[in-house]
């Protein structure tokens, strides 16, 4: 049976090239929304995070109604930290819209979702967007598309994809490439004409495979997936089962959903090719299987690429414990990163090598300090390890993830992105000149781009544009020197004063300004020469008849540097942590104490350790 009524598709792209504003326009005229109503910006970023950073971090699902068909819309992230959402989402389709910027073209992103999708057999519409830029080159990018499907070994079929040509934010599309259109129609068709409709036996035994899973807390875990085969119902009892293991769990459909619109709304049934959400399996997780209970039949679930960063979170243990959070214990921090890697298939969480430690495996610095920011806007305190790679063997010989980086800089400042990367072991692939800026295309060990970002925008002058994606693994590249700062530590627990943060800005940048709490071992400051300072911002002058402390007023302090989560983590090194709470970040010695940490230091030095 092919269910005509219904076409499923997933919109997929690189970060920022106009994914979320175009579901926008679809939803707008495809009947969502009342004529009059208004509809804020990317409707589709709905967590507070993803609107202050104009990113998607979690794929999502809606539906709109063209000519009396449903059009089931899943909206799925750009950024390859985050691709192991689109992996699993993929599975839920029967199409796809690949948006490519009118001026950028193809991206990193942008060959990895169109390669998983290609790898799946599904149908692609390509979607030229933003035409409307000045700087659009339309055609370039045309042949530019066409490349990539070749690299990536497109069939005939594939290589004959579709073209549409629309200015999301205008809510216009095109099919003729040099004609300007009023509205969304020419998408609208074609994604009728040619994205398939869904097909399966809708009187066999029920299957569906759960591609992913939310969280409500009226009704607790929801499954989420397209029903491949039969009829689900209320009531039905069905039984979960795994491809990969012998998992066989009987169960009970509590609840069915479907999507309407931006909404969920309970039905009592939902047939062949309808994507649902199932409430009432326990235990259910990604990638299982609901099966009738007379017919169990796994479906195969594609493979999650593997996490390559890792970083150790722990309970809060410096001097301000407990004062800004309200969950601060080891169960609290167990219990949360448990329930985050099942709702997330590319991250990895183990107990660590105490009950207040657990080692967290990501996708990358991103996809880990996303993690690291929602949890303290949950209430969460805890503390964080600088990010290590994951080692694998392989045959013997030690191996290391390996990235493709790609640079798109100012032509005067290649020079020195040059020296910076080889100091970081990067490999030139190509560099391409486009009118006075260099694209620089690298292979670079994944540990090499640790704090490489801020560095870049400084030697750039803000302008530089940096991606990169996992390519593999490789034999280990050697060392390579991670920081080429220290750090400002602070000698005594107080509040900063104006005369101490004034003899202390002498030595570097410092990141507190007056009446900022601190303590012993925390750092407040950078060294630009490269060794760790002491240094004593509680320090107040010395009063007497002559000198008062009014005339500190007097004292011209610096602003002070304003770090960013992400900011803190790449400064991060070998001996030093990150405090994590609702209301701060504070990086600090793993050693608080000045004297153990030399002695510590002294050691190390000397072979000891």
């Amino acid at each position: 049976m092919i269910n005509e009524k219904i076409r499923n598709i997933a919109i997929i792209a690189h970060v920022d090239h106009g994914k979320t504003s175009l579901v926008n326009e679809l939803l707008k005229q495809g009947q969502v929304f009342r004529d009059n109503q208004q509809v804020e910006d990317r409707v589709m970023d709905s967590n507070a995070l993803e609107r202050e950073r104009g990113i998607t971090i979690l794929s999502k699902n809606c539906s709109c109604q063209y000519k009396g068909v449903k059009i089931n819309i899943i909206d799925t992230p750009g950024h390859a930290d985050f691709g192991g959402e689109v992996e699993r989402v993929l599975k839920m389709v029967d199409g796809v819209l690949l948006v490519v910027d009118a001026f950028e073209g193809p991206m990193p992103q942008t060959r990895f979702v169109l390669e998983k999708a290609l790898a799946l057999q599904l149908k692609v519409i390509v979607v030229i967007n933003k035409i409307d830029r000045q700087d659009a080159r339309i055609s370039e990018v045309i042949d530019e598309v066409l490349e990539l499907f070749l690299e990536l070994d497109a069939n005939e079929e594939q290589l004959n994809s579709p073209f549409i040509f629309a200015s999301a934010r205008a809510g216009i599309a095109s099919a003729v490439k040099d004609v300007k259109g009023s509205d969304m129609t020419p998408l609208f068709e074609k994604i009728l004409e040619y994205i398939p409709a869904p097909e399966g036996d809708e009187s066999g035994p029920c299957q569906m495979l759960v591609s992913s899973a939310e969280h409500n807390d009226y009704v607790g875990k929801l499954a989420v997936g397209k029903i491949s085969r039969g009829t689900l119902k209320v009531g039905a009892n069905v039984t979960l089962c795994n491809y990969h293991d012998d998992k066989k769990v009987k169960s009970k459909i509590v609840s069915l959903y479907v999507f309407e619109g931006l909404k969920k709304v309970p039905v009592e049934s939902a047939t062949v090719g309808e994507i649902v959400c199932v409430a009432g399996l326990e235990g259910v997780q990604i990638g299982d299987t609901i099966c009738d209970s007379e017919t169990v039949e796994p479906i195969e679930f594609v493979k999650i690429a593997e996490p390559s960063v890792e970083m150790t979170f722990m309970v809060n243990d410096s001097p301000f414990a407990g004062k800004e959070g309200k969950f601060v214990t080891s169960r609290h921090l167990r219990d949360r990163l448990y329930k985050e890697a099942v709702k997330d298939l590319s991250l990895r969480v183990s107990d660590g090598q105490t009950a207040e430690q657990f080692k967290v495996c990501g996708r990358g610095e991103m996809h880990l300090s996303i993690l690291i920011e929602n949890m303290r806007r949950d209430g969460y305190e805890f503390q964080v390890s600088m990010p290590k790679v994951l080692i694998k063997e392989k045959n013997g010989v030690k191996c290391e993830p390996v990235d493709r980086l790609y640079l798109d800089v100012p032509e005067d400042c290649t020079g020195v992105v040059m020296q910076k990367m080889g100091i970081r072991k990067g490999e030139l692939v190509q560099m391409t000149p486009h009118g006075n800026r260099m694209k620089m295309e690298f292979t670079i060990p994944s540990r090499g781009l640790f704090g490489f970002k801020s560095e870049l925008l400084t030697d750039t002058r803000g302008e530089g544009v940096i991606n990169s994606i996992f390519y593999e693994y490789q034999p280990w590249k050697g060392e390579i020197k991670r920081k080429e700062y220290g750090s400002l530590i602070a000698h005594e627990t107080g509040d900063a004063i104006v005369y101490g943060l004034y003899n202390a800005q002498e030595r570097g940048d410092l990141f507190i300004g007056p009446g900022t709490p601190v303590y012993a071992g925390m750092v407040v400051g950078q060294n630009p020469k490269g060794d760790d300072i002491v240094v004593n911002v509680c320090k107040r002058k010395h009063l007497s008849n002559c000198r008062a402390s009014g005339s500190d007023d007097a004292l011209r302090l610096t602003p002070p540097r304003k770090m960013s989560l992400e900011d803190a983590i790449e400064f991060l090194g070998d001996d030093e942590i990150l405090e994590v709470t609702p209301k701060s970040f504070r990086i600090r010695k793993i050693i608080l104490d000045h004297n153990l940490r030399m002695r510590e230091r002294g050691k190390i030095l000397r072979g000891e350790i």
